[in-house]
């Protein structure tokens, strides 16, 4: 649940709608569940040696904090749709296939810092590797710093999944 917050306010609209989700869920199901847990237990009498209480009181407020942030986010966030004139190019919403020069391949989709976690499929736009890629066409070569130096990659292909929608 824990996430940071971010300088980039790009998101796909997919991405949105994930966050969107997340909202509802806490708000209209799991809120409400909890808060009734909490006051039967309130009910129970001496608070302060009842588990019951405690730990959902406790869930209750991590609740209530993430619901806050997703609402401060949800404000801030600007959805990116797919634009035809982004062919063949590299953009915010592209998978992307790169190959190095030893013949290593990596995919990947460039999204907003808000949907990489869980993602072993997508990057940051804000993240060194996106930002080298940016505006390259198929078989542009991008230079990108890496823990161990310099490393050139080659674009091999690039697909916007937004497109046929």
């Amino acid at each position: 649940m824990k996430r940071t917050s971010s300088k980039t306010t790009l998101i796909t609209r997919a991405g949105y709608q994930q966050l969107k989700n997340e909202h509802d869920e806490l708000w209209f199901k799991k809120r409400p569940e909890v808060t009734r847990i909490v006051s039967w237990a309130a009910s129970l009498g001496d608070r302060s040696e009842n588990a019951d209480y405690q730990y959902n009181k406790r869930l209750l407020r991590q609740i209530d904090s993430r619901i806050r942030f997703l609402r401060k986010r949800l404000d801030t966030l600007s959805i990116v749709d797919y634009s035809p004139q982004q062919e063949g190019r590299v953009f915010f919403g592209a998978s992307v296939v790169i190959e190095d020069d030893d013949g290593q391949t990596l995919s990947f989709r460039i999204v907003g810092p808000d949907e990489i976690y869980g993602r072993n499929d997508y990057i940051s736009i804000d993240a060194p590797m996106a930002r080298a890629l940016l505006k390259k066409q198929v078989d542009d070569m991008a230079t990108v710093q890496t823990p161990t130096g310099l490393k050139d990659w080659y674009i091999v292909a690039i697909h916007y999944p937004d497109a046929a929608l």
